[in-house]
């Protein structure tokens, strides 16, 4: 039960429960107290009597009447809070006997019996004897009445109780207010992660309360900052595939219409032109030759053309031989092109399967960088690494990819064309990071690419 009260009800409930054990633990002190007190003042006001009851027996030798002198003082004793006396002897007068203080005793009005059973000490009697003269006049017996003791104890207890709920009341709904005024943010903060969740990324919600809460609204606002940011770059860099695919599109197109159209129509008409030499009545051998071997010339162009079309779409050897035997056949296609320049390689063997998409994606970073270094960058050496990432924390896996020359760097002016464009934003699309710096030293060009399928084995 206790786990499905909300945050504010169990405050309201700790500081309930604490309020109400701290009025009950004071109610069941002045309880406990209350037997001992009216003990003491039982014992007190008997100790006081005594003394009085001496005091005016002892003048009763000087009164011309000593019997009606006592007979007046039990009747002003009897008009004691505390204390009743009764004078008893062998006149036999029995009208203030100690039976009948015991009736008085347990009528205490307005106090409940329980609480009288509770707190009422044991009756004692307290006999003063009285001589004139020699002459016994009988005794004063003293017995205390704690009943006015007891009912002002109740009162106060009862007072403590009204007090204690008014203070507990009271308390509680001050604690109410503060609870409902601290908590306030927190329904905020819930509009706006509901908001969030729903793909209002422009939701804000206003800085207040505690400053924990506080640092909680400022924190769900730069989130969903980063969030709107984050959405709105992933739609740019969706516009930016579907618009590369277009442009890879149109190209491949181009080469069809540009380059395959022609060697098509060339081969058809050479193909024609070879059928009707071959219908002649006197085939020429020299020439039928020489249309055939113009025949295969077309036929190789067109071979060449496919493959490249092909390269663009996927590298050839990839699935075959994997992203080494694949980089291995492009790096050795780059020496027996340029042997002037030195291509040296390090490729980690314990890579073992990225997955098509990262391996396609680390193949065309280095096609692309390659291309551009011995396009634009006239260097003499050229580093190519492929290694796993260093500093991964446990569980997370990355490669990084790097293409480093001694060439003469990039112009001031320099601005990315489309082939690293598009191999940054298909990095990024990948959830990888790809940078380009450049000095008169050389380029570098390095990228890391998440991994989950990465696994390095032990050398």
């Amino acid at each position: 039960m206790w786990h499905s009260l909300s945050l504010r009800a169990r405050l309201i409930l700790l500081v309930a429960v604490a309020l109400v054990l701290g009025m009950s633990a004071n109610i069941a002190r002045l309880v406990l107290d209350a037997a001992p007190r009216v003990q003491a003042e039982d014992q007190s006001v008997v100790r006081l009597a005594v003394e009085f009851v001496h005091t005016l027996v002892a003048d009763l030798d000087r009164a011309p009447n000593p019997d009606g002198e006592l007979a007046q003082i039990v009747r002003d004793m009897a008009e004691l809070r505390h204390v009743r006396v009764a004078r008893v002897g062998p006149t036999g007068d029995m009208t203030s006997a100690p039976a009948l203080l015991a009736d008085d005793v347990a009528q205490a009005p307005g106090v409940p019996s329980w609480f009288v059973a509770l707190v009422r000490p044991e009756q004692t009697t307290v006999t003063v004897p009285v001589e004139v003269d020699g002459r016994s006049l009988g005794a004063l017996a003293i017995t205390p009445l704690p009943t006015d003791e007891m009912a002002e104890i109740w009162d106060g207890i009862v007072v403590q109780i009204e007090v204690g709920i008014a203070i507990t009341v009271g308390f509680l709904l001050l604690t109410i207010w503060v609870v409902n005024r601290a908590l306030a943010p927190v329904e905020l903060l819930k509009a706006a992660m509901t908001d969030l969740e729903a793909g209002r990324y422009g939701t804000r919600v206003a800085i207040g309360g505690s400053p924990e809460i506080a640092t909680i609204c400022v924190k769900l606002n730069e989130l969903a900052a980063v969030l709107g940011a984050t959405v709105e770059g992933n739609r740019h860099l969706a516009e930016r595939v579907v618009s590369l695919q277009d442009v890879e599109r149109r190209e491949i197109a181009r080469d069809l219409h540009d380059e395959f159209g022609p060697h098509l129509f060339a081969l058809r008409a050479q193909a024609s032109a070879l059928q009707q030499a071959i219908a002649g009545a006197q085939p020429d051998p020299d020439g039928l030759k020489r249309q055939a071997d113009a025949l295969l010339g077309k036929i190789n162009d067109v071979q060449l053309i496919n493959r490249r079309v092909l390269e663009r779409l996927r590298p050839v050897g990839l699935a075959e031989f994997g992203l080494e035997g694949a980089l291995a056949a492009l790096l050795a296609f780059w020496r027996e092109t340029r042997p002037d320049t030195v291509v040296e390689t390090s490729i980690a063997p314990a890579l073992g399967a990225l997955g098509d998409t990262v391996e396609l994606t680390v193949y065309r970073i280095i096609q692309e960088a390659l291309t551009n270094v011995f396009r634009h960058a006239g260097a003499s050496r050229v580093d190519v690494i492929v290694a796993p990432a260093s500093g991964e924390a446990p569980g997370d896996h990355a490669v990084t990819v790097s293409v480093r020359d001694n060439g003469e760097g990039l112009p001031a002016d320099y601005r990315q064309g489309f082939g690293l464009t598009g191999m940054r934003e298909r990095v990024q699309a990948l959830g990888g990071t790809m940078t380009v710096t450049s000095s008169s030293q050389g380029s570098l060009i390095s990228a890391t690419l998440p991994c989950p399928r990465l696994t390095v084995d032990a050398e």
